[in-house]
């Protein structure tokens, strides 16, 4: 690998560090760079997933204090989140290369849809009246829901604490910021568990994986000191335009 390519990977790294620390979609800018650098899809999602585990650790870290008092339920959680990303991450191997090839520009333009939308449609989901009333069995839709979400974490994972965001929001009586908080432990999980079943399947780059890890560590930090001052617009607004050029080129 050149020193330009390196340079890419650890600054797309630190990009999508920060990113999944406030938002959730820094795939979007991890994924595209591996490829761009010559790494088929397959070698790129896997090491992407692995090399993003550091980072999302240093997002927990930076939002420790919402953290607080939210253990018990993070852990909770998490099982669904961890047992989800088994499956996906089992299926994304499991399942004939040209599957992923021909399903990964759509996953980007879903991901980048969501990314985009996520204000209006976390505001059109909420529901008018206490959650009790309009959700019968509320607890059970949101454990669904993490798990569905932690598959597609496994199997691919952009925008994946998008989808986690919104879940919580809907579905829990909490300040944003410290659901973010529990998103990123949730997100973090479901990577990690995926990402040991792809270390042991032999198809990760580990140098790939050692840039996106230095970069997205940095970015982790600055996305905690950031997340609560930068504006969302713009930042939303550079994902969906590397997402949806990316989608386009792979689908051309």
């Amino acid at each position: 690998m050149d020193a330009v390519s390196a340079l890419a990977i650890a600054g797309a790294g630190l990009a999508a560090g920060a990113i999944n620390t406030i938002v959730g979609s820094g795939s979007l800018i991890t994924f595209p760079t591996l490829l761009a650098v010559g790494y088929s899809p397959l070698v790129a999602n896997v090491s992407n997933t692995v090399g993003l585990v550091p980072g999302s650790l240093s997002g927990i870290h930076a939002y420790r204090r919402e953290l607080s008092g939210q253990g018990r339920r993070a852990a909770f959680l998490g099982a669904f989140s961890c047992l989800g990303a088994v499956i996906g991450a089992l299926l994304l191997l499991w399942l004939p290369e040209t599957s992923f090839r021909r399903v990964v520009p759509y996953l980007i333009l879903v991901a980048c849809a969501l990314v985009a939308f996520q204000p209006w449609l976390t505001r059109w989901l909420r529901p008018t009246q206490p959650p009790t009333r309009r959700f019968g069995h509320r607890g059970q839709l949101l454990y669904v829901g993490v798990f569905a979400t932690g598959v597609y974490g496994g199997y691919f994972g952009a925008a994946q604490g998008v989808i986690l965001i919104a879940l919580l929001g809907i579905f829990i009586s909490e300040q944003l910021q410290r659901l973010n908080a529990v998103k990123n432990v949730l997100a973090m999980l479901a990577n990690l568990v995926a990402g040991v079943i792809f270390a042991l399947s032999g198809h990760v780059s580990w140098e790939a994986a050692g840039l996106l890890a230095a970069g997205a560590v940095v970015g982790g930090q600055l996305g905690g000191r950031l997340g609560r001052r930068l504006p969302a617009p713009a930042l939303r607004a550079t994902v969906v335009v590397v997402g949806t050029a990316v989608a386009i080129v792979l689908l051309v």
